[in-house]
């Protein structure tokens, strides 16, 4: 019975740690992408990969921190429970990292593309009305 827990408990640490981290070709995409964005739709796909990058990592966390609930009801013992508690926290606060991360960017990007339509307009903000 604990071999088979054990067992179980190392594929789904393997499964989360593979999931985990984001290739050097996607990040270098990113970089790429966001160094040529030029337009004010550019720069709105841009923030929109962001925030979902980022809703993406909400759904992470969510998981994780159900994940750790079940550890820490679960009767696990030694270096099993201690390992599984704090590569899920350590996840959780990866994961919570990246979707600040994502939405700092997006709301660059969306800064970026406010810019490009001042800069049609003239280098006016629109009013908002007349006060």
């Amino acid at each position: 019975m604990n071999a088979g827990r054990f067992f179980i408990a190392m594929i789904a640490m393997g499964l989360l740690a593979s999931c985990a981290s984001m290739t050097s070709h996607e990040a270098i995409r990113n970089v790429n992408a966001a160094k040529n964005a030029k337009t004010r739709s550019d720069h709105n796909a841009l923030a929109k990969h962001h925030e979902d990058t980022a809703r993406e990592m909400e759904a992470k966390i969510s998981e994780q921190k159900k994940l750790l609930e079940q550890y820490e009801n679960e009767q696990l013992y030694g270096w099993q429970s201690h390992n599984l508690k704090s590569q899920t926290t350590a996840l959780i606060r990866k994961y919570e990292q990246t979707a600040r991360s994502n939405m700092k960017q997006a709301a660059t990007h969306r800064q970026m593309a406010l810019g490009y339509h001042y800069a049609i307009q003239g280098g006016q903000a629109p009013r908002a009305g007349n006060n």
